[in-house]
């Protein structure tokens, strides 16, 4: 259970209704989120307006924003992150086991630039301060500085959902789980908090 009320449309400041509504229409599969971010109208406006407006730009394959969401979120161990966005990797075409091994030193089915990907996404998350310059070559080889920066926002982006869902303990909801092992992947690798 969350450790903050989940406010209603008819509960939330004035001001915050309508970027409620937008969000809570548009956020389906994760509907207990905008309930509790909504305590900060602030923080709902933006924090969802970010992450719309960057999938909305394009400049990444999503399939490779799921496999970075996905490292960061087994790095932080987050099971509400992991859960939702392995099933939307999924259908974006990446193999279970793939996501299943996502943090192994060869996870199958991760061709070098999805490795480059999660690699860096561990990196950004784990120690930012000491990435080599030579990660950074890398990945000038294979996206544009604009697209460095973006994939450098939305992996500290989830990092920071990840201790948002955390600390305000945001149930997953219902649906979730059957989603997930729908797509055959395996409940006993989601990262245990504990």
């Amino acid at each position: 259970m969350s450790r903050v009320k989940p406010l209603s449309i008819d509960e939330v400041a004035p001001e915050a209704k309508e970027d409620f509504a937008r969000y809570a229409a548009m956020f389906t599969d994760f509907e207990n989120q905008v309930p509790v971010y909504a305590h900060s109208p602030a923080g709902l406006k933006h924090i969802f307006g970010m992450t719309t407006a960057i999938r909305a730009a394009g400049n990444l394959p999503q399939r490779l924003v799921e496999i970075a969401v996905i490292a960061v979120s087994q790095t932080n161990a987050c099971p509400y992150c992991v859960a939702h966005h392995s099933a939307m990797a999924v259908d974006e075409g990446v193999d279970p086991e793939t996501i299943d091994h996502i943090l192994d030193p060869e996870p199958p089915g991760l061709d070098e630039v999805e490795r480059l990907v999660r690699d860096y996404a561990v990196l950004v998350t784990e120690r930012a301060w000491g990435i080599r310059d030579k990660v950074f070559e890398d990945l000038r080889n294979h996206f544009t500085e604009a697209q460095i920066v973006e994939l450098t926002m939305r992996i500290t982006l989830t990092g920071m959902f990840n201790r948002i869902n955390q600390a305000l303990q945001i149930d997953m909801e219902d649906n979730v789980m059957p989603a997930f092992e729908a797509r055959g992947l395996d409940a006993k690798a989601l990262p245990n908090p504990d």
